[in-house]
């Protein structure tokens, strides 16, 4: 990996990758380390290599939730930037490989998402799959892994893990997702528990536990370098038309990173305990 310094905490990352592909498997932000916080965005970018074009699929389609988790990207910039953590964002549209699944989850490249076939992955070869998780999946496990374990370094303790997604207003069929943010979970709910309490206080904030998923996925992000780990970490969903403009994640980044200050500060956030695991 190459790597750009910007700052005596972290470094930009930038993963050599070949050149046909033109993007990058993942992307560091800058941050201190002695904050002990780690930010991940598995879906923060609708990013496909030139090879690759759209995957058969028209531009459109690249715009939907299908592609990304739509304003991730800026709210992870903008949470980084406020908490001053670094963070490790995935390069790639979730349509090439699915950066929060399991190696061996059949959902790790989809053929249909939402009612949409995606002609770029019907007939995938065995030799596009290999490819497709070295040269994307892969490294950007490993950054992560490389970030938690620096973190760890310096301060000496496991960093509080915060992952960022979005959901859709409504599901396919219509029906309307009432939570403004939700907080999934597996069996470590030590962050999960103390964010929803400090969010809760918030008048006229709808927030799920566990919803609109459930936290509990064997071989996902969270699943993987945390909960096997026993790490503390908490995933956090926004609901995306919250999100989509510039107000809107100010408002979020006010919002959250005042709470996950709180429960960082808080010791057992920076112990290993392994709680087991939900997920089959």
């Amino acid at each position: 990996m190459s790597t750009r310094r910007i700052g005596p905490d972290c470094r930009i990352g930038r993963a050599r990758v070949p050149e046909k592909t033109a993007i990058e498997p993942f992307e560091t932000i800058n941050g201190a380390l002695g904050h002990g916080i780690v930010i991940v965005a598995d879906h923060a970018m609708r990013r496909l290599p030139e090879s690759h074009g759209t995957l058969g699929l028209p531009a459109s389609e690249l715009d939907r939730h299908i592609a990304y988790d739509i304003g991730i990207e800026p709210l992870a910039r903008a949470l980084a930037a406020r908490l001053g953590a670094p963070a490790v964002l995935a390069g790639f549209s979730r349509l090439l490989i699915d950066a929060n699944r399991g190696e061996d989850d059949p959902t790790l490249i989809r053929r249909i998402y939402d009612r949409t076939v995606v002609p770029g992955n019907a007939d995938l070869t065995a030799g596009e799959r290999a490819w497709r998780l070295e040269t994307f999946f892969r490294p950007y496990h490993a950054a992560i892994n490389r970030m938690i374990d620096t973190v760890w370094q310096a301060t000496g303790a496991p960093p509080l893990v915060i992952s960022l997604h979005s959901f859709t207003p409504m599901l396919a069929g219509g029906a309307v997702r009432p939570w403004h943010c939700g907080l999934l979970s597996d069996l470590d709910r030590r962050a999960t528990d103390a964010l929803i309490a400090l969010l809760a206080h918030e008048t006229g904030l709808v927030i799920g536990d566990n919803e609109p998923y459930d936290g509990a996925l064997k071989g996902d992000t969270m699943h993987t370098h945390c909960t096997a780990r026993g790490i503390a970490h908490a995933l956090i969903e926004v609901r995306q038309d919250l999100i989509t403009h510039a107000s809107g994640v100010e408002q979020w980044t006010a919002r959250l990173a005042p709470a996950i200050e709180t429960v960082n500060a808080m010791p057992d956030m920076h112990t290993v305990r392994h709680f087991g695991s939900r997920a089959q």
